[in-house]
């Protein structure tokens, strides 16, 4: 099918909550896509950090291609020996004591958080406690519960009026004057991703979480894009050194098949009929997530993961010597980072360049070039990606040049 074909579907058949890049993806392989009229792109989005293992990862592959042979999917009614496995396997490399639940995205492991704070918070069958404190610049997901404990306005516009029981802290030292007696948690990313790729400061955050525990209060960290080793370790809250009662998951743990899921230490806080997924922790998406989890491991324990990691920080600070009149800054940790550029349209016009040039980058708050790349992207593929990068920013410096 002709682009122009394609766009014209689209357009007939698709709401328009996309803003779509004018390309037609056929295939891809490792961190490179390529066009329907193949030309090749390097990915470092990997699906908004979806793609963990990148693109066509054979070991996925080959698990995902067997599994279908032999069952996708039964009713969480009966025993399912791939998500008991994925469980452990989750709990295990959290070092928790802890239970999991699976749903299908992020924005479902998030609700199901929401409501485990909730159940924790009832007192007598009462709704004692049930306030749940969140941060500004935060992105928690488009359900309406978690659109509301998202701390951006230009998210909640049109869809009010929206559950109760939610506020918003301008930063981690606004969140104690926030607290009263009907606080049941504290949700936050350790690394926000749609807020600039904005890393909080470690102290602060233990210090926090100290706090809470003493308090009895709940803390929910969202790691739907932290989680799945994409700061080195399995958990950014490893890498923070704490122990929240809830962690969210799902983006890159089953390299793009569908999954969510919830880790808490609240081991008995359900019962039967409390929560529940048709679709969450079937034998495809834990098959899948099983792979996903033993090659990232391996990445891991090879010491590939932490080569990775410093390549991507050599890079990016090297950008940003080279382009100082286009960044004020490098962002982010292990490999979600960001490059802040000097204004929005300066942004914007990196992101475009680079597209043309061959490389894909995302768009973050605060004037963020996002980068999320596979995990198992190779040296050849990282250095490729930034040469063309390199290209884009060229190309916007001298535009800016021009203006001046």
């Amino acid at each position: 099918m002709q682009l122009e074909e394609l766009m014209e579907l689209d357009k007939k058949y698709i709401l328009p909550t996309y803003n779509r890049g004018l390309v037609d993806f056929s295939y891809g392989k490792g961190a490179r896509l390529f066009s329907a009229c193949g030309k090749d792109y390097i990915d470092f989005g990997s699906g908004i950090g979806v793609c963990s293992v990148g693109h066509s990862n054979e070991k996925l592959n080959n698990a995902i291609k067997d599994q279908v042979d032999k069952l996708i999917h039964v009713s969480n009614l009966y025993l399912n020996v791939l998500q008991a496995k994925l469980a452990e396997k989750i709990v295990q490399l959290s070092g928790l004591d802890a239970r999991v639940f699976f749903g299908n995205s992020g924005a479902e492991a998030n609700e199901c958080a929401i409501k485990i704070a909730r159940k924790f918070g009832e007192k007598d069958g009462k709704m004692d406690r049930y306030k749940i404190i969140t941060l500004e610049s935060s992105f928690h997901g488009r359900t309406l519960a978690t659109l509301r404990a998202t701390g951006q306005e230009k998210f909640h516009k049109h869809f009010a009026p929206f559950p109760e029981g939610f506020e918003v802290a301008k930063d981690l030292y606004d969140v104690y004057s926030l607290i009263d007696d009907k606080t049941c948690a504290v949700m936050l990313e350790l690394i926000q991703g749609e807020g600039g790729v904005y890393a909080f400061d470690k102290k602060q955050v233990q210090e926090l979480a100290k706090y809470l525990k003493e308090n009895h209060i709940l803390l929910i960290v969202d790691e739907v894009q932290t989680g799945i080793f994409r700061m080195g370790e399995m958990l950014a809250s490893q890498v923070y050194e704490i122990e929240p009662e809830i962690i969210t998951l799902a983006k890159g743990l089953a390299g793009g098949i569908p999954i969510g899921a919830v880790l808490t230490t609240l081991k008995d806080v359900f019962e039967v009929g409390d929560h529940g997924s048709t679709f969450g922790g079937n034998l495809l998406s834990c098959r899948a997530g099983l792979e996903v989890l033993e090659i990232l491991e391996s990445y891991k324990n090879h010491q590939f993961l932490e080569k990775n990691i410093q390549q991507l920080d050599s890079y990016l600070f090297t950008m940003l010597e080279d382009y100082a009149d286009l960044f004020n800054e490098v962002t982010g940790l292990g490999m979600m980072r960001g490059l802040r550029a000097k204004s929005i349209e300066i942004q914007t016009d990196i992101l475009q360049n680079a597209f043309l040039e061959g490389v894909i980058v995302l768009r973050s708050g605060r004037n963020v070039v996002r980068f999320l790349p596979p995990l198992t992207i190779t040296k050849e593929e990282m250095q490729l990606g930034f040469e063309r990068l390199k290209k884009a920013c060229q190309k916007v410096r001298e535009k800016y040049k021009n203006i001046k």
